[in-house]
């Protein structure tokens, strides 16, 4: 099976490596937390229809390793998860409601995201040298429009 997916009109391969904290990066993920959030982002990924291909959920940090579609930003994305996320922290334990996470607010207020690609180094190649590719095939030695 390829690693590319599909939508009606487009085939693609976008994976990502999202990273993001609790609040003052405090360490309670853990035990039955780490538990329910890790059931929670499966369920809204699925919901989004978005592929976790790794996960850990470690005390004061979540690493995502995932394949989201073209349709959706990943912004939007670390939005929907974060708020739904957030909500359902604070409704199942409602200790972490209390000082420290003033305002409400469980997660930090930013993430890291860096993109997962196929081999660079192949596809700056391949680029490079289409139009001598495209040549070869076409037969033809000039680029004349008429």
């Amino acid at each position: 099976m390829t690693k590319y997916k599909k939508l009606s009109h487009s085939f693609y391969y976008c994976v990502y490596h999202i990273v993001w904290t609790p609040k003052y990066r405090f360490r309670v993920l853990r035990d039955i937390v780490a538990d329910a959030l890790d059931d929670k982002i499966r369920s809204l990924c699925a919901w989004k229809d978005v592929e976790i291909l790794e996960m850990n959920i470690i005390p004061d940090h979540v690493h995502l390793v995932c394949s989201i579609a073209p349709k959706m930003s990943v912004s939007e994305f670390m939005g929907i998860l974060k708020g739904k996320t957030a909500m359902m922290m604070f409704k199942s334990y409602p200790t972490l409601r209390k000082k420290p996470y003033w305002g409400n607010h469980f997660w930090s207020r930013g993430y890291f995201v860096s993109t997962v690609g196929v081999d660079e180094e192949r596809i700056k190649r391949y680029v490079k040298y289409q139009e001598d590719e495209d040549r070869k095939e076409d037969g033809s030695t000039d680029l004349k429009l008429f």
